[in-house]
């Protein structure tokens, strides 16, 4: 068994916004249940120091560290999901070539820019409302 207070990945990740906050909510009740190595750093916390980047970047994507390397993006859902048995098949299909290039455009154009628009106008709210 591995040292879960050094696991081999780690995901940063938005617990304020809903959408991030309910997959990756699920994600770590999954791991903690099946005892998987995987840790789980919420870009709000006092983290960013230790992934080496800026609230606004994290905000941006997922991102996954898996043996001291940063993967951002459908990359870093391939390592994680690789990572979890019960979604190994999911990460097999999305990774399958023309799937993964569709995953990674709708991802990159579409899914992530969507989110942290979202994420920036309710963090202008919460500054109006101040």
């Amino acid at each position: 068994m591995q040292d879960k207070s050094h696991p081999d990945t780690r995901v940063l990740y938005n617990a304020q916004c809903p959408v991030c906050s309910f997959e990756i909510n699920h994600y770590d009740a999954y791991s903690k249940a099946q005892n998987l190595p995987i840790r789980f750093d919420d870009l709000n916390a006092d983290v960013l120091a230790e992934w080496d980047m800026d609230a606004d970047t994290a905000a941006k994507r997922l991102h996954v560290l898996h043996n001291g390397q940063l993967i951002a993006g459908i990359p870093a859902f391939l390592v994680l999901w690789q990572e979890m048995p019960r979604y190994r098949l999911l990460g097999r299909i999305v990774g399958l070539p023309g799937i993964r290039h569709a995953a990674i455009a709708a991802y990159d154009y579409v899914l992530a820019p969507a989110i942290y628009a979202w994420h920036k106008r309710r963090q202008n709210r919460a500054v109006a409302k101040g």
